[in-house]
């Protein structure tokens, strides 16, 4: 079985930050002053990128008075983006060092480390208090833990009753394994799908009431298909993170993730549960 180093391995490239500064200043935005617009191409580290932040956050309803959890938050683009958008509360919590240093850096230069905050620590074994937060979400993270079981379980206990939860995931599809290297594993040894309905069984057995589970795949092909358009006029796509992160792998990865996708080895799945109570 991988362990926590091999996973955080996978993500972890030196100089993160002054890649990301580079990056932006090649867009004409100064690295000091940037936006959430301007960061979005780069921090939002997972499938089809803002457009899927965006629409998990339709999915639910938010008070400013509550406080959310992101399970695999990476360098903090969803929760600043919840954090800004409803202005609520928001705590990450992530295996990879440099993604949390990356994420608090950003968060102090958008003036939202009020509101949002990162922890290093592990999604199994998590450092909050039962019932701490009334809501969380997980984007392209669960594809790391093979103990999904204690995944779902440790989330359930640090909702509130009545808690929901949100998860956007690569799901395993009817084909063989994808090829490796994908955005989230260098080789089969750290990557641990999951089918839709073993997701779904999985998050009833740990006390949740599944509302919605359905496929994006349709979006996901639509997604590629555009940014492939941008690329093809000379234009930059509207999803650089996965370029940003793992730099000469990052092509090979897309790539394969695309074969997988267009031969049904994986499928993309957005689900919508609560905490029963």
């Amino acid at each position: 079985m991988s362990s926590e180093h091999d996973i955080s391995a996978h993500y972890n490239r030196p100089n993160l930050l002054a890649r990301l500064n580079a990056a932006l200043r090649e867009d004409g935005v100064d690295p000091g002053h940037p936006d959430i617009a301007a960061l979005a191409p780069y921090d939002q580290f997972h499938g089809r990128g803002l457009e899927a932040t965006e629409e998990l956050a339709s999915l639910i309803q938010v008070a400013a008075t509550d406080h959310l959890l992101d399970i695999g938050s990476g360098i903090g683009g969803p929760a600043r983006y919840f954090a800004n958008r409803f202005g609520c509360r928001v705590t990450g919590i992530d295996l990879t060092p440099e993604f949390c240093d990356v994420a608090r850096a950003l968060t102090r230069l958008l003036r939202l480390d009020d509101r949002v905050s990162f922890e290093l620590g592990d999604a199994l074994a998590m450092p909050f208090a039962n019932g701490a937060f009334a809501g969380a979400y997980s984007m392209n993270v669960s594809m790391n833990i093979a103990d999904k079981t204690g995944l779902y379980r440790e989330i359930h206990r640090v909702l509130a009753p009545g808690g929901w939860l949100v998860l956007s995931e690569v799901a395993k599809g009817d084909g063989p394994e994808p090829d490796y290297p994908t955005p989230w594993a260098s080789s089969a040894r750290t990557s641990f799908l999951a089918t839709p309905e073993q997701t779904r069984r999985g998050l009833l057995d740990a006390g949740f009431d599944v509302v919605r589970l359905h496929s994006t795949a349709e979006q996901a092909r639509a997604f590629g298909a555009r940014s492939r358009a941008l690329v093809e006029r000379g234009e930059k796509p509207p999803h650089r993170a996965v370029m940003l992160v793992h730099g000469e792998l990052a092509a090979q990865a897309m790539a394969n993730t695309a074969r997988a996708l267009l031969e049904a080895r994986i499928v993309p799945i957005e689900v919508l549960c609560r905490k029963r109570g």
